[in-house]
C-alpha cells in the first residue's frame, strides 16, 4: 500500500502549462526559455509514449544521444531501462517516458559533452512542463528514476535512499514509485555489485504492475 503523502514537490503543486492533448503541449513547449537551457541545448525533448498511458517514468533529464535524437532514453541509460522493464514483466511501450528536465545541461569537454546535474531552479521551471504532461495523461501510477526527478515530484523532504521501493500516495490520486535512475547501474564497476543493484532496480519496477489495472 502507499505510504502517506509527504509535502509535493513543483511539478504536483505548482502552476503549469494547459493543452488539451499530449500532442498540443508538446508543440507548446517546442520554443520554451523558462530556463537558459535551451541556449546550448541541441532541441527540446518532451516526453513521448501513449496518450492513455498508465504507467509514467520520469528521468532526470535528456543525454547526449537524446539530446541529438529528441527522444527521451535511447542512450545506454534508457537500453538497461528498456531491459529491465521487461525482466519487471512491464512493456516499455505501454509506458509514458519523460523528465524532469527537457533541456540537455552539460559541460564541454573538448569534443564531450559531460552531463551536468539540473540545479533547483531549472527543475521548479520545467516542472512547468512535467506537471502538465501528468494532468494530461491521468497515470495510475508515477515512477521517479533518481534524485531529479523525486524532486521535481516530491519535494526535497523524500530521499532515493530513504524511500527507495515506497510507494509514496500523492493529491493527484496516483502514487510515486520511488527508485534509482538507471545510469546508476552503469557506474558500477564490481560485477557482484552492478549484478545486486541491478536485481534490486527489477524488484523497485515489479512493484508498478500492482498498481498499474
Amino acid at each position: 500500500m502507499p505510504t502517506e503523502p509527504v509535502k509535493m514537490g513543483p511539478a504536483l503543486s505548482g502552476e503549469h502549462a494547459e493543452a488539451p492533448s499530449i500532442a498540443a503541449l508538446r508543440k507548446q513547449a517546442e520554443g520554451c526559455q523558462r530556463c537558459d537551457l535551451y541556449k546550448n541545448a541541441t532541441q527540446l525533448v518532451f516526453g513521448e509514449g501513449p496518450a492513455k498511458a498508465r504507467i509514467v517514468l520520469v528521468g532526470e533529464q535528456p543525454g547526449d544521444r537524446e539530446d541529438l535524437a529528441g527522444r527521451p532514453f535511447v542512450g545506454p541509460a534508457g537500453r538497461i531501462l528498456d531491459e529491465c522493464l521487461h525482466e519487471a514483466g512491464i512493456d516499455r511501450s505501454s509506458c509514458y517516458l519523460t523528465n524532469a528536465v527537457k533541456h540537455f545541461k552539460f559541460e564541454q569537454r573538448g569534443k564531450r559533452r559531460l552531463h551536468s546535474r539540473p540545479n533547483a531552479g531549472e527543475i521548479e521551471r520545467c516542472s512547468w512542463w512535467l506537471g502538465a504532461e501528468l494532468e494530461t495523461l491521468h497515470p495510475k501510477v508515477v515512477v521517479a528514476l533518481g534524485a531529479t526527478a523525486l524532486s521535481s515530484l516530491l519535494g526535497r523532504r523524500a530521499g532515493v535512499m530513504k524511500n527507495r521501493g515506497d510507494l509514496i500516495a500523492t493529491p493527484a490520486g496516483y502514487p510515486v514509485l520511488v527508485t534509482i535512475h538507471p545510469s546508476y547501474l552503469l557506474r558500477i564497476r564490481n560485477k557482484e555489485d552492478a549484478a545486486a543493484e541491478r536485481g534490486r532496480f527489477v524488484k523497485d519496477l515489479a512493484k508498478i504492475a500492482a498498481h498499474a489495472d
